[in-house]
């Protein structure tokens, strides 16, 4: 008993058929193999030329191709470039049934991408070694291939949950801080809408003077903290609905460092960015400011950002000793200070994105449905933006 072929015989009775694809101009040489791979439990496709060979190809995937060299047209070298150059292809064994015996037309079938050789008449014998060579490298390339595909699906799966994961827990930290934002403000505004204005004006304005969406979303998030400080402050001083006398005022500023205090140390870059924010947003260009009298470049932009952000919102803003002022009025101050309170370019930038502050006023407007929940409208940076 022909002990190859009865196993060739068992191989080919599995569920999922060894498909070879046989190329060749001569019927004569194409029936020749059918007739030899057939009982071996192959699935045999025929093809008599390159181009009919790449089409079947495509159509219907052979696990091995046995391809003639001499063709017309498309011959076997050009047959097998095209095959391993397509992603789709190149994992198909090709196997040169030729008749060629010089060196250097292996060489070239090499080049072209050949797996392997039969030399014309074909044996018997090295046939079903080739074969049973060649399936096991297309059974690697395979299991391979599915391997990789698994593997990126799976990475792919658990990126995303890790992704989910962060954006939750970037969005219960952030949520935790607005809030503790609010509730510094609780106490000297009618809502917490002060706050999503003023951090809104200072994205609209970080992003107008070229500073990237990156900046602007990390002031958006840290800016709701610049005046956390005011948790400090004795509700005698912060609620007075009249001037404060000198040493009242001393108290009142003092809601910077305190802010200051709470925010260092901390690792997140918007927590860093909110501490320098509450640390200076109130000191001026002209160094008349406070609490260290910082002048022109010496203060932070951030800070130069948040001070005539915060300015305008309280100008237009009713509070415990005061009315709410105008636009135009408000507007006039602000271009009153350019110079002097205001960095002059901020002023510029700042008037420049009008229609958007104006936009950003009536959405978040006291009697506006503005709530927390609009601050998340932007994906939080990572670190190393």
């Amino acid at each position: 008993m022909d002990t190859n072929k009865t196993s060739l015989s068992n191989q080919g009775s599995s569920k999922q058929p060894r498909k070879v694809l046989v190329v060749d101009d001569e019927l004569f040489n194409r029936e020749l193999l059918e007739d030899l791979l057939v009982p071996w439990g192959y699935e045999v496709t025929l093809a008599e030329n390159g181009r009919q060979a790449l089409d079947e190809v495509a159509r219907n995937p052979p696990d091995v191709i046995l391809l003639d060299i001499m063709m017309p047209g498309l011959d076997g070298f050009a047959v097998a470039k095209s095959l391993k150059e397509d992603e789709a292809t190149e994992g198909i064994p090709v196997v040169m049934v030729t008749a060629l015996k010089a060196v250097e037309d292996r060489v070239k079938a090499l080049e072209a991408g050949a797996n392997d050789f039969l030399s014309k008449p074909v044996d018997k014998a090295e046939l079903q070694a080739t074969l049973t060579s060649q399936m096991k490298v297309k059974q690697y390339h395979d299991l391979m291939k599915n391997y990789q595909a698994t593997l990126e699906a799976e990475v792919a799966r658990r990126t995303r949950e890790l992704q989910q994961t962060l954006g939750k827990l970037k969005q219960a930290s952030l949520d935790t801080i607005m809030r503790l934002a609010r509730a510094a403000e609780y106490k000297d505004e009618d809502t917490g809408s002060h706050i999503l204005r003023m951090s809104s004006y200072c994205a609209a304005v970080t992003r107008h003077m070229g500073l990237g969406e990156a900046v602007a979303q990390w002031i958006l998030y840290a800016a709701p903290m610049h005046d956390v400080g005011k948790i400090g402050i004795p509700d005698n001083i912060l609620l007075k609905p009249g001037s404060l006398d000198p040493d009242e005022w001393e108290i009142m500023k003092t809601h910077t460092t305190i802010g200051g205090r709470i925010l260092s140390g901390a690792k997140a870059g918007y927590l860093k960015l909110a501490e320098i924010i509450a640390l200076t947003h109130h000191e001026k260009w002209d160094g008349s400011g406070y609490p260290h009298g910082y002048k022109g470049k010496e203060i932070p932009l951030v800070g130069r950002i948040a001070a005539i952000s915060d300015v305008f919102d309280a100008l237009t803003s009713k509070r415990p000793y005061k009315e709410a002022f105008s636009i135009d009025k408000s507007f006039g101050i602000i271009r009153e200070g350019r110079g002097t309170h205001f960095d002059p370019a901020v002023v510029d930038a700042f008037f420049e994105v009008e229609p958007e502050i104006l936009e950003i006023r009536r959405k978040y407007s006291e009697e506006s449905s503005g709530t927390l929940g609009d601050m998340f409208v932007y994906t939080l940076p990572s670190e190393e933006d």
